[in-house]
């Protein structure tokens, strides 16, 4: 085994294309990461430190930090070096506060005042600061913090954190749901509860209350009266639109829909008809889109519609289209919107 370690390292360290280096690197992982951790750690860090592809020499740092564990001292003094380099600070910051705990906030404070660094290495810090020590210091903010400006990078309020001695925060709250997610009832509850069952997978893998996705909210009052206003929906989306209104949810299925879905909430619904009902740029309502169709979803941009039209026992049917084959031409998808939340399950 130790041979075939040696011989992976050597074919890791020799390759110079990046899609074989990746399929050699999770071969490591898989195959000796269990009773060879040390050694594949070694391996990683010799790279990150040498290996010939820079790209992979910052990429490696977080398939290490997922094998180190927490407060795993032994390996703090590697990314005390990362974040002294340039190409690697990034995720070095990660590997810090993974391997030294509270004693990396100091650090990782100085690189937050520090102006000569790049905003994205500043608002990382941030970001995984107020990850680790359950502060809210990413608030309204974007989930990657590469998205971040630099008069949103709250230093003030952190050097304020650290004058008061590191507080514990009690984190972003989880959105507040619907208790008939856990006890339908009706036929449409028990469309709604399948479909969570599968987010709430989604949601324990990868999961950022600052941004919460896949989550099955109770919608804002406003939202639903200015949707009202604008339209009127069958009682089914409508109810579902209310208790249990999509937050960021995307339903990673490219067999069944091209690019994946992604089912609009109350908070998007209305801005979501851009492109196809309403031109934004112009302020033009598109003359070719059918006016009873209301677009609760797309997958790679292609439309999902409710027909507003054809409302009957309190549902109404879901078309689609495919979308830039010039005019567009609908089928009908599901005949009603429980069926299409069934579907979506299935």
């Amino acid at each position: 085994m130790a041979h075939t370690i040696r011989q992976s390292k050597e074919n890791l360290f020799s390759e110079t294309d990046g899609s074989k280096f990746d399929k050699i690197k999770d071969k490591l992982i898989k195959n000796f990461s269990v009773d060879n951790r040390e050694e594949v750690i070694d391996i990683f860090i010799e790279y990150s430190k040498t290996g010939r592809m820079q790209h992979w020499r910052n990429f490696l740092l977080t398939d290490i930090i997922d094998l180190v564990k927490e407060n795993e001292t032994c390996y703090s003094d590697f990314f005390q070096w990362t974040i002294t380099k340039p190409e690697l600070i990034y995720w070095g910051i990660d590997g810090l506060l993974k391997t030294q705990g509270q004693k990396a906030y100091h650090v990782l404070i100085h690189l937050v005042q520090n102006e000569t660094l790049e905003v994205e290495v500043r608002a990382k810090a941030i970001k995984s600061i107020s990850i680790y020590s359950n502060n809210r210091f990413d608030r309204n903010l974007p989930k990657d913090p590469g998205y971040w400006k630099i008069e949103e990078l709250r230093i003030e309020e952190i050097i304020h954190w650290q004058n008061q001695g590191y507080n514990k925060g009690d984190g972003h709250k989880a959105p507040n749901t619907n208790p008939n997610l856990k006890n339908p009832k009706t036929e449409l509850e028990k469309a709604v509860a399948k479909l969570n069952d599968l987010l709430e997978k989604e949601r324990k893998n990868n999961q950022d209350l600052s941004n919460p996705s896949n989550w099955l909210s109770i919608a804002d009052e406003n939202k639903i009266i200015e949707i009202e206003k604008k339209w009127s929906l069958p009682e089914n989306y409508l109810i579902f639109l209310k208790n249990f209104s999509p937050i960021n949810v995307f339903i990673d299925d490219d067999e069944k829909f091209f690019q994946g879905l992604s089912l609009y909430g109350a908070d998007d619904l209305i801005k979501n008809q851009n492109g196809y009902s309403f031109n934004p740029v112009t302020g033009e309502t598109l003359q070719q889109w059918p006016s009873n169709y209301i677009v609760i979803a797309d997958a790679g941009a292609a439309p999902y519609c409710i027909n507003i039209k054809n409302i009957k026992n309190n549902d109404a049917p879901i078309y689609t289209s495919f979308h830039g084959a010039g005019e567009w031409e609908f089928e009908e998808y599901a005949k009603s919107f429980v069926d299409f939340l069934k579907d979506i399950v299935e």
